[in-house]
């Protein structure tokens, strides 16, 4: 399945994140895709917000993941520095499918080991609209099709 989504504002692309984040269950997998500056941070914070998260949210550039408590924890990973072999090898994989939501910002660059999860591609459409893109195959994601901004 697939839908898309048009933001027109950094309020928009948080709006959309608060609404995919109410409905996310443990073990939902979001994959971020989009080149730098397109919002994949923002759109983070905003399922953040959905999760029940009160914290801060930063991106895990160097940190590689951030976890942050809410109704379910928030497992939030930026892999631009790390390959595939680097994500198994210190067990990141460890925190997907589990007990908590976990968002990977560049997930293209983990191969496709990523499985049954909702890949979000977003592009820029001018200096403030996204056009984000959602694919899914699993069932549970087709909450997607009923959300609303």
């Amino acid at each position: 399945m697939e839908r898309i989504f048009i933001t027109q504002s950094e309020e928009d692309t948080l709006r959309l994140g608060n609404e995919i984040g109410k409905r996310l269950k443990p073990g939902s997998i979001l994959c971020l895709v989009g080149d730098l500056g397109t919002g994949k941070t923002h759109f983070t914070k905003g399922i953040a917000t959905g999760l029940g998260v009160e914290d801060v949210i930063s991106s895990p550039t160097f940190t590689i993941m951030n976890e942050y408590d809410g109704k379910i924890p928030l497992y939030h990973f930026d892999v631009y520095r790390i390959d595939e072999d680097e994500f198994l090898d210190i067990g990141l994989d460890e925190y997907l499918y589990e007990n908590g939501v976990s968002v990977i910002e560049w997930a293209d660059r983990l191969d496709g080991e990523i499985k049954d999860a909702i890949w979000v591609y977003i592009r820029f459409i001018d200096e403030s609209s996204r056009e984000l893109l959602f694919k899914w195959d699993n069932p549970i994601y087709d909450f997607i099709n009923e959300v609303q901004v």
